[in-house]
């Protein structure tokens, strides 16, 4: 199995087939901690080869840099189906994520396991937005 798509977005979409993605992001930037993004998409395709075929267990988990986890697991079973002539088969998922909150400026990551096994990391760097410069009076 390979992983071909994973990234944070504003939002997807698996569209017959075609995953659609729109504003892939791997930072956020606020004025004051503790961060809440009002909503963002993971978006994932991974291509199985016909020895994969049948059911798989998947995990994806959303820690800080201490390794603390910031929401809750996220876990799926799929199962894979091949086609006659088909030689691999891919999966679009799409996990919408609402309210997500942060509770300080760092980094974070998103982590994808197939059936017990690491199939890839997404970092998330959160900053805080720089103060605008102080305008003073005209001499």
């Amino acid at each position: 199995m390979k992983l071909e798509i994973f990234t944070l977005c504003d939002a997807a979409h698996d569209y017959a087939g075609k995953l659609c993605i729109l504003g892939a992001f791997d930072h956020l930037r606020a004025k004051a901690e503790p961060i809440t993004h009002p909503h963002l998409a993971v978006a994932i395709r991974i291509r199985f080869h016909r020895i994969e075929e049948g059911a798989h267990k998947l995990r994806l988990t959303f820690a800080d840099e201490d390794g603390k986890p910031v929401m809750a697991p996220v876990e799926a079973g799929v199962n894979v189906r091949f086609g006659a002539e088909a030689r691999s088969a891919t999966m679009n998922l799409v996990l919408g994520v609402n309210a997500l909150k942060l509770e300080r400026f760092g980094e974070y990551t998103v982590d994808l396991a197939v059936d017990g096994v690491h199939l890839g990391s997404h970092p998330l760097y959160v900053e805080r937005l720089p103060e605008p410069p102080v305008v003073g009076p005209m001499p």
